[in-house]
């Protein structure tokens, strides 16, 4: 097993935020978590990646016990996250933000540069533009190409579709495809549940800091309990036997804020995206 965590506790504070999340991601692996917001998902992602510090429980990466290991380490470990809001330098160029992105590591990463490039080609042409003055959606794609700049074995993605008009949805989607297809691990956090459990093997359900249901993914997608919850499918269910739902069909759903453009599209992908020029407000 890749990532195994192992009955994590995590405070903030004497508020429990996580209570005895365990979680498992083998190798090539698409996992995601979902439940509604205030559910743990987002500090597990930072637990795993070294941001939070844990009560109790344990972290193993690669076999190894990674549970009091600093975050800078873990990058280099082979653990990479595109956080919640992107998190881009404003002032920097595109160039310079994805190189931030290897800043632990030594050597020529003109390869790094090629491969996101090619990824994302809209960075690509834009790669002397100062980060801030992007869209969200070209930011969105900045975050996670900066992730992959640090070669690592899993991927842990916080919400990615966030903010993002549908069409430019369905292209992140596809994108986080190719990115496993070429050898990523990915940990998916994300609250669009029936795009994430359409191209995830495997998915757990959170609910006020604990795994309420754990399954393959395509099993979730049928269940009418998620579908109820996370799906749009009803307003009475719960998943968890103490919790009521909180993830109604609006979590499950992007944000319209639309951002389109006739321009290139900004990934490898079929589809033509559109997207508009304005700086995105994140």
């Amino acid at each position: 097993m890749l990532l195994e965590i192992n009955d994590i506790h995590v405070h903030y504070g004497k508020i429990a935020a996580l209570k005895g999340i365990s979680v498992e991601v083998d190798e090539g692996e698409i996992v995601t978590l979902i439940g509604a917001n205030g559910a743990g998902k987002t500090t597990t992602l930072k637990t795993v990646s070294g941001l939070r510090p844990l009560s109790s429980g344990s972290i193993r990466f690669a076999g190894a016990d990674i549970s009091k290991m600093p975050g800078h380490k873990r990058v280099l470990a082979g653990i990479g996250q595109s956080p919640e809001g992107r998190g881009v330098f404003p002032g920097m160029t595109v160039e310079e933000n994805l190189l931030m992105g290897a800043y632990a590591r030594r050597g020529d990463f003109s390869q790094e540069l090629a491969e996101v490039y090619e990824l994302f080609p809209r960075l690509a042409e834009r790669k002397s533009q100062a980060g801030g003055t992007m869209s969200g959606g070209e930011q969105q794609m900045l975050a996670i190409g900066r992730a992959l700049m640090a070669k690592p074995k899993v991927l842990l993605l916080d919400e990615p579709s966030m903010g993002l008009a549908p069409k430019l949805v369905q292209q992140i989607f596809s994108i986080i495809v190719e990115i496993n297809r070429r050898g990523t691990t990915v940990l998916l956090v994300e609250q669009n549940a029936s795009q994430a459990l359409q191209i995830a093997h495997r998915a757990y359900v959170l609910e006020t800091g604990r795994v309420v249901k754990s399954a393959p993914a395509a099993d979730l997608l049928d269940d009418p309990q998620v579908r109820a919850a996370y799906l749009g499918g009803g307003a009475d269910a719960q998943v968890g036997t103490d919790t009521p739902a909180g993830g109604p069909a609006a979590d499950a759903s992007p944000s319209v804020a639309r951002e389109v453009s006739e321009e290139a599209p900004l990934v490898a992908a079929p589809e033509t995206v559109e997207e508009d020029d304005t700086p995105s407000s994140s």
